[in-house]
């Protein structure tokens, strides 16, 4: 299907969560921007349009979010920063009715993309034309200064668009040299290996009931894996709490997971931050990030922004000890503010300004001790470690729940104010991965009754802990997969079967996305890491060169715009939402200024 030259066109290639939220905003501004001009909009996905492919409905009710009801909404409110107006709505709690705590299924998830789908579809005025396509985007073409022509899996045809925006979310990729070497050492053996992916889109039907199996990876893609090898299995749990009691169904796996730091993510934290709270920004807002953008050459994230990232998330951090626990601190707040904003980052000095007045390390903020916490330690044997990682599970789990630790959820809103400044420096900056999963470690690890089942899983066999900094051979002598820890330093763990439980590194030399890798190929920009560079302003796509292209935009975790999360929580801002305004205000301003340029049709 094309467009006729006379009705400007739209293609949103991807309608999932980022599509949709950005279709919302295009319906929110286009009366002030476009009027009742004709305008046809394309979606293009393979899956339905709203809950898209991650958040489809037709998915196990066992998985669950990784956000509570009450913390999840897609809609706008006055703390977003927005030029277009805002509409507000309700978070999935109100919309389901249910109670706000809850961790909702995935599938719950869905059907609220879904309604929100609808709600933004239903919100555009009659003058346009919505078209969906269910099936894939190739490749775009076209010049910079005219029409671009958008292939689609199946039609000889191409879509016709004014400006294309890319809001394909999460990407799957292409083994790398190692997988495929792994691949080929299975196959060789009649093994099992299972590469990089979506766990609930992964057939485990190959993983063996009753065998060991070797699992690399230990963060929100092991939880899936987890639940659906053992509940989805037919095994189920008994109890509450600490007691907490697995009953295996017998055709579970033993599971054998490790990683680099060895350990589970953080668990949620299971209380509301009270009182008062941290002033954020300080040491890394607006001046410290304005002062990085003044500087020639690229910025490097470790030595130009890690320090005042540290600063920053400290100073959140014993601001709220000071202020809700002022018995546990042996210094005024005053007298500590003043010596911890004089102190250089990271160093001595300020360490010592820590030790001076706060006593107990247990309520000292060390980033690199939360980014390495077994690192040194070493075990007698394979049980003591079981044990020693129940007990280090055991007591995350007691401190995220107890809000005698608030300072826990102060440095979570800090990262949430430093994510937004890394998003201002946009495409000057190369995070890496390293931030975004270290992010992820400490912000959007599993909920605590996740991990209360990880226990139960422990103490019944069906898990085990193989420790940190795993190193996994492919052993072509005995035709098995072998793997060690530096915990148990000589004990090897084998067994017939491999599973990365980890997501595909989301980069454009990888992706199997046949758009993207062309898109990169033809002269969009990337960055070391593999991420789509966009212009930070308004999510232009960035050629080789450093040009924004006119009629191309990309938004989402493929670019150098990802934001913090896949969702927003009510009243925190929104930076999804100001870039999904920002950028629709954009594409609807392009195509105003266009359709004024045209010539009045002629009367009958």
């Amino acid at each position: 299907m094309s467009t006729t030259p006379s009705t400007h066109a739209i293609v949103i290639v991807g309608a999932g969560p980022r599509g949709t939220g950005f279709l919302e905003r295009l319906a929110a501004n286009l009366p002030e921007l476009y009027g009742d001009r004709p305008l046809d909009l394309h979606l293009v996905d393979p899956h339905p349009p709203g809950p898209g492919r991650i958040w489809r409905t037709a998915q196990s009710p066992l998985l669950w979010m990784n956000s509570r009801a009450e913390d999840v909404t897609m809609f706008t409110d006055e703390t977003v920063d927005l030029v277009g107006p805002v509409r507000p709505g309700p978070t999935v709690a109100e919309w389901a009715g249910i109670e706000g705590r809850t961790f909702p299924t995935r599938p719950q998830q869905g059907a609220y993309l879904r309604w929100v789908f609808e709600r933004a579809r239903a919100a555009l005025p009659a003058s346009v034309s919505v078209h969906e396509h269910r099936t894939t985007a190739l490749r775009i073409g076209g010049p910079r200064e005219g029409r671009q022509r958008v292939w689609l899996e199946g039609s000889a045809v191409p879509l016709l668009a004014d400006l294309v925006v890319l809001t394909v979310g999460h990407l799957d990729a292409e083994p790398d040299p190692e997988q495929r070497a792994l691949a080929g050492f299975a196959a060789r053996h009649g093994l099992v290996h299972l590469p990089p992916d979506f766990t609930a889109d992964t057939d485990l039907t190959a993983v063996p009931a009753g065998e060991a199996v070797l699992v690399r990876g230990f963060g929100l893609a092991f939880v899936d894996l987890m639940v659906l090898l053992t509940e989805g299995r037919g095994g189920r749990y008994e109890g509450e709490g600490d007691a907490l009691v697995y009953v295996p169904s017998g055709r579970e796996p033993v599971l054998h997971v490790g990683s680099r730091r060895g350990v589970p993510y953080h668990s949620k934290i299971g209380y509301a931050l009270e009182g008062e709270r941290p002033p954020l920004p300080r040491f890394f807002g607006p001046e410290q990030t304005d002062a990085l953008l003044r500087r020639p050459g690229p910025i490097d994230f470790r030595r130009d922004v890690w320090p005042l990232v540290d600063k920053e998330l400290g100073w959140a951090h014993y601001h709220r000890l000071f202020s809700t626990h002022p018995e546990r601190t042996t210094l005024a707040w005053g007298d500590f503010e003043r010596a911890y904003e004089a102190a250089p980052p990271r160093g001595a000095e300020l360490a010592a300004v820590v030790a001076a007045a706060v006593p107990d390390p247990a309520d000292r903020l060390d980033l690199d001790a939360l980014d390495h916490p077994l690192d040194g330690l070493r075990f007698a044997s394979k049980e003591a470690l079981q044990h020693g990682l129940r007990d280090y599970i055991t007591d995350d789990l007691t401190r995220r729940h107890d809000p005698g630790h608030s300072s826990d959820a102060a440095v979570f809103a800090g990262l949430l104010s430093v994510y937004g400044q890394l998003l201002r420096l946009g495409n000057r900056i190369d995070t890496g991965d390293w931030w975004h999963g270290f992010f992820s470690y400490l912000a959007s690890g599993p909920p605590g009754p996740r991990l209360r089942q990880l226990l139960a899983l422990s103490r019944a066999g069906v898990v085990r802990f193989l420790g940190p900094q795993i190193t996994v051979e492919a052993d072509e002598a005995r035709g098995v997969f072998r793997a060690a820890s530096a915990a148990v330093p000589g004990e090897w763990t084998e067994a017939r079967a491999l599973v990365e439980a980890r997501l595909p590194d989301p980069t454009l030399e990888l992706t199997s996305s046949p758009l993207l890798r062309a898109l990169h190929e033809e002269g969009a920009r990337a960055t070391a890491s593999g991420l789509l560079v966009v212009d930070p302003v308004d999510g232009r796509v960035l050629d080789f060169d450093g040009r924004p292209h006119p009629r191309r935009f990309a938004l989402g975790p493929h670019t150098t715009a990802r934001t913090d999360s896949a969702f927003t929580r009510p009243r925190t801002g929104g930076v999804a939402f100001r870039q999904n305004d920002v950028t629709a205000r954009a594409a609807l301003t392009f195509l105003r200024d266009r359709a004024c340029r045209l010539p009045a049709p002629l009367s009958a």
